[in-house]
């Protein structure tokens, strides 16, 4: 069987790809069904894109890489296709869209952008080889093996995050046979976890932060869980983490403590202190507090310099994590095939016309909220689009 284009993976940037390659495009994946990341992502609304896309909401050692891709196809490009198949969405903050109705959605548009293509699942890589002018591949359906050449191959494997699902690091096998270095990879927006159930008094709740880590800041919620922190917050710090590294909450940003707790000073002054913290931050967390911070006294008893100080801590409380929960539960995964070899207008690899890397597996990862949604639909546009003249 020949075809022009082989696609190894019919997620995100995979199913993108095949809406641009042509008529001769095989995809191939080996999950019982289509998009499944895109299915389970947002809550099942699918997150599809960002308003405030940029080349400045994504990590990669050459963070002038996506820049092209980007511009190519845009968040506004990719919303156009979304209103042209009238599929109804809304804005939450942030400048993060998501669908209406389900994530389904967007799986069925995505399949009828891509119908001239063919796609298998439940369908398995065997063998893959080059022979100087085509890829010849062995892939196992139905119990049987069959051999496939090809003059362009997109890999659209994605990274090592949420393993369940049948994440693999075939992307980087792929890339060191033909010789594309791989960065290093680790787990990225993901929660932290804290020895010995340190938060568990606190699993549930919510408030908003400011949380800094590795010299990058975000504003989001901040969950506590029985394993460690979640939330907004923690999965956008979680990128910039690094094992020993502490993490800064603002557990009051935007508010101006020191002016707050010299007036609880005068107006409420027979009030104790955890009492007085009580009307600023949520009750169960300020007694968890008062286990870590000096909080005894009333109000009127504290000094300018004892207000200073505590309003420090509240605005500057730093907490060591052990580790993260890993690809288990991680959205996506930091580093991959490097972007020295890849083509940053094509995706191809600069070392092997007709071999593309795209979506996760590349050394770019976005921010939390559509971002690398949106950075499958602009990398998958720019390889299928140059898949289809590779001679």
């Amino acid at each position: 069987m020949h075809v022009q284009t082989l696609i190894l993976g019919a997620g995100a940037a995979g199913l993108m790809a095949a809406a641009h390659a042509g008529p001769s495009t095989l995809v191939i994946d080996h999950a019982k069904a289509v998009g499944e990341k895109i299915r389970i992502s947002g809550g099942g609304r699918c997150n599809f894109t960002n308003m405030q896309c940029g080349p400045d909401n994504f990590i990669s050692k050459n963070k002038h890489f996506s820049k092209s891709a980007l511009k190519r196809f845009s968040q506004w490009d990719f919303l156009d296709l979304v209103q042209k198949h009238r599929i109804p969405w809304h804005e939450k903050t942030l400048g993060q869209l998501f669908c209406d109705t389900s994530a389904k959605d967007i799986i069925q548009m995505l399949l009828a952008e891509a119908s001239a293509a063919t796609i298998w699942t439940r369908t398995r890589l065997i063998e893959l080889s080059h022979d100087g002018s085509h890829f010849r591949v062995t892939i196992e359906k139905d119990g049987k093996n069959l051999d496939v050449t090809t003059k362009a191959l997109i890999v659209a494997t994605g990274g090592k995050s949420i393993p369940k699902m049948g994440a693999t690091g075939l992307a980087y096998d792929i890339a060191a046979q033909f010789g594309h270095p791989v960065t290093e990879t680790r787990a990225g927006l993901v929660p932290f976890t804290f020895p010995d159930g340190r938060f568990s008094p606190l699993s549930g709740l919510s408030l908003p932060v400011r949380g800094e880590t590795g010299g990058q800041a975000f504003e989001e919620a901040l969950l506590f869980t029985h394993r460690g922190l979640s939330g907004p917050a923690i999965l956008q710090l979680s990128s910039y983490w690094r094992e020993g590294q502490d993490v800064a909450l603002n557990l009051l940003p935007g508010s101006d403590v020191v002016s707050a707790l010299k007036a609880a000073r005068q107006q409420t002054g027979k009030r104790n202190l955890t009492t007085g913290l009580a009307t600023m931050l949520p009750e169960k967390l300020v007694t968890f507090l008062a286990g870590e911070i000096d909080l005894t006294g009333n109000c009127g008893d504290l000094s300018n310099s004892r207000i200073d100080a505590l309003a420090a801590a509240l605005q500057s409380w730093r907490v060591l994590p052990q580790g993260t929960e890993g690809y288990r539960t991680a959205e996506v995964t930091l580093g991959g095939v490097s972007t020295d070899g890849v083509d940053s207008r094509t995706m191809m690899s600069k070392s092997l016309p007709g071999l593309f890397f795209i979506g996760e597996c590349l050394d770019v990862t976005g921010w939390l909220g559509g971002y690398n949604f949106q950075w499958a639909w602009s990398s998958g546009v720019a390889a299928g689009q140059a898949a289809r003249d590779v001679r």
